[in-house]
């Protein structure tokens, strides 16, 4: 799927017959043209019969989910085999697409995922595009936990009104969303790695996004600010103490693979209109708030939440949208019955989302500025459309 080993025969060899062989050789070898000619066939058969320079792609599989995370050089596959048909194109079949489609779907992926980061700030050369995704693709698995249970003496009701105020706050500063996503991130593993009272989940909260923000963005409020939203129930002693805390929990590890970038890329590929866009984000927003999400991984998130915004929206398909689709859905990792069980996640959500009473993702899109897709009467039945009842 993410290299096409076929390519690697046609680079020519990075050292020459000038600098391989030493000047004595040359001046001994009667025909230069010959001996290069020569050269160049061993060269050939070498690399024929050792197979650890050929990069492959091999879908290594997590349990049930057939997830595809790495590259990693196999010396007993062949170029021709079917890996890359087999990694690639498990949502190929269930769309019943043209299996002429399967061969120009790596080179497709490959020039859409360079216009996709380009397009969306992601990178600054385009050259490393591809390095930058199979690194996300990789270290994404970093970004889940194994359970989504909580520690006593939290309860996921308890969880659910901090990431609520979490989103205003973040709302107020007009922080970026990778901050707003690092952050909730931060947050759930924190409270399962640093000990802290239920009197001190406000702070231990806004320290996330805190320690989120000083990774993401330019501007930061003064700590008096954050203070002040928590009406100055704690001190300024007393935040950066926690803040060590927090950094010491999690030994400094602030690393996170946002599904918001999945998400964008797929919707950039499969040339989504911007209300379909408005909704999935809007879906994955609503997702944060649901405990049950952190054992998904990003690119499953992402998936999901776009699947659900296109069968809500219901536009009208083209061949062009869907040879898109097909293409951008081959980054949508893991099994049907796992992308399912999400949707039916995120379905649930949004439709209770109206009448609960933490309201800020729902106030946040319903203006004009996010197409107000959190008013669609779509979303009321949205467990209905997945086959749940209302």
């Amino acid at each position: 799927m993410l290299l096409d080993p076929r390519k690697a025969e046609e680079r020519p060899p990075l050292r020459t017959w000038a600098n391989i062989c030493g000047a004595r050789e040359r001046r001994s070898c009667p025909d230069g043209d010959e001996w290069r000619q020569q050269h160049r066939d061993k060269q050939t058969d070498r690399r024929r019969q050792n197979s650890d320079h050929r990069w492959v792609w091999r879908p290594p599989l997590c349990e049930e989910d057939g997830v595809i995370m790495d590259y990693s050089q196999n010396s007993s596959v062949s170029p021709v085999d079917s890996f890359e048909q087999e990694a690639v194109l498990n949502h190929l079949h269930s769309l019943q697409v043209a299996p002429s489609l399967g061969e120009l779907l790596p080179g497709l992926l490959h020039r859409e995922m360079e216009a996709a980061m380009d397009s969306l700030g992601l990178l600054y050369d385009r050259t490393y595009a591809w390095d930058v995704f199979s690194d996300m693709m990789r270290s994404q698995l970093r970004c889940t936990l194994p359970s989504a249970e909580l520690p006593r003496p939290f309860s996921e009701n308890t969880r659910v009104i901090l990431v609520d105020w979490l989103i205003q706050v973040h709302e107020v500063f007009n922080f970026s969303e990778e901050t707003l996503y690092l952050a909730i991130h931060l947050l759930n593993r924190a409270l399962r790695c640093v000990k802290v009272s239920v009197s001190s989940l406000q702070l231990l909260g806004i320290t996330c996004l805190f320690i989120a923000a000083k990774k993401e963005e330019c501007l930061l409020p003064e700590v008096s600010e954050l203070c002040y939203l928590m009406a100055n129930a704690y001190s300024k002693k007393q935040f950066l103490r926690m803040e060590r805390r927090v950094l010491g929990g999690l030994q400094f590890e602030l690393f996170h693979c946002p599904p918001i970038h999945f998400l964008l890329l797929s919707a950039y590929i499969a040339r989504c209109s911007d209300k379909v866009v408005c909704m999935a984000r809007y879906l994955l927003e609503l997702s944060l708030l649901e405990g049950q999400c952190v054992v998904y991984l990003p690119a499953q998130l992402a998936g999901a939440a776009l699947r659900l915004a296109r069968r809500l929206l219901q536009d009208t398909p083209t061949p062009e949208a869907e040879t898109a689709w097909c293409v951008a859905s081959t980054i949508h990792v893991g099994s049907e019955a796992t992308l399912c069980g999400i949707m039916q996640i995120m379905a649930a959500a949004a439709a209770r989302a109206s009448s609960r009473e933490t309201r800020a993702t729902f106030v946040k899109y319903s203006t004009a500025e996010t197409l107000q897709v959190s008013l669609h009467p779509a979303l009321s039945s949205a467990p209905c459309l997945l086959g749940l009842p209302t």
